[in-house]
């Protein structure tokens, strides 16, 4: 598996007045983030920014909304996965009251990790001017590397530098033959234009995630080689795949559209059964990288157990 890099950041903020989040978040964090970014990037106040001549320099949309390469050896790509998603607070709504503390994640791929700096201003920023229904305002306390023993690499009282840090190593996957996945948020995976849930099969959940990965590792890594995608389709077709789903409708408001979008998914557990040697470094890897659409909004997020 080619290698890529990747870390997952949390971010800290004390709310100054009140927070109602609905019971998905990621929608909502994602653009505030957007707006946020682009105000403080874009140069020329461009309406759109494929029409910029600073387009494939900016880090909005290198960030944001990467451009697809504008030539490909093996096929034209409409879009690309971006170098970044959300990990919104836990599922549910809740009423933050003035004083708490709302956390949530953020996953940087690639060469997005040396944007972080930008990306942290681009939340104070987002927060200072009022975030959700009502604008409610935070304050940022401190950005951590998350993880079992979460160290901080920016606090904002110190005022300091972003400290230096490494990407991820991931903690070694032992050899087995039965792997569950446990959809922390719900899984929006397509197949001919409709949402899969119990026709979902092994094969489609992990060409899924190779293809992920390896769009990423291509355009946000470096040493790109393609795996060999037919032989992984071959294995992958061998797999046994036992499903216990229910649906999650959700609904998210599109300002680029100016109306509400559903965006379906699935929740519960998957189990996978079979010779998941060539997949187990990359359903580790998808525990950060998620798997399926939408992804920038934090779907697709699951934890592996036995």
């Amino acid at each position: 598996m080619n290698a890529l890099n990747f870390q997952r950041y949390q971010f800290n903020f004390v709310l100054e007045n009140p927070l109602r989040l609905d019971f998905y978040s990621g929608s909502l964090l994602r653009g505030v983030f957007g707006r946020s970014l682009r105000h403080i990037s874009c140069m020329t106040k461009m309406k759109t920014c494929a029409d910029c001549a600073l387009y494939r320099s900016c880090p909005y949309p290198a960030i944001f909304e990467t451009p697809p390469p504008l030539q490909h050896n093996l096929q034209k790509f409409s879009q690309i996965p971006s170098p970044y998603l959300i990990e919104p607070p836990p599922l549910g709504g809740k009423i933050y009251q003035t004083g708490e503390t709302i956390s949530f994640s953020m996953v940087l791929i690639g060469t997005a990790i040396s944007q972080l700096p930008l990306i942290i201003f681009a939340w104070q920023r987002a927060f200072a001017l009022g975030v959700g229904k009502y604008n409610s305002i935070a304050r940022l306390i401190n950005v951590q590397l998350a993880g079992q023993s979460p160290s901080v690499i920016y606090d904002v009282q110190q005022n300091n530098a972003v400290q230096a840090h490494q990407a991820l190593t991931l903690p070694a996957i032992k050899p087995t033959n039965r792997l569950t996945l446990q959809l922390i948020t719900p899984l929006h995976l397509q197949k001919q234009g409709k949402v899969l849930a119990d026709d979902l099969t092994a094969k489609d959940l992990l060409m899924a995630l190779v293809r992920r990965y390896y769009l990423l590792q291509e355009f946000h890594g470096q040493n790109y080689q393609a795996p060999d995608f037919s032989q992984l389709a071959e294995h992958a077709q061998a797999i046994n795949c036992e499903k216990n789903l229910t649906w999650c409708h959700l609904q998210r408001y599109s300002s680029r559209q100016q109306q509400k979008m559903r965006f379906d998914g699935v929740l519960g557990s998957i189990n996978l059964t079979g010779e998941l040697a060539p997949f187990l470094p990359m359903l580790q890897a998808g525990q950060w990288l998620h798997i399926g659409n939408k992804t920038s909004f934090g779907m697709g997020h699951y934890s592996l157990g036995v």
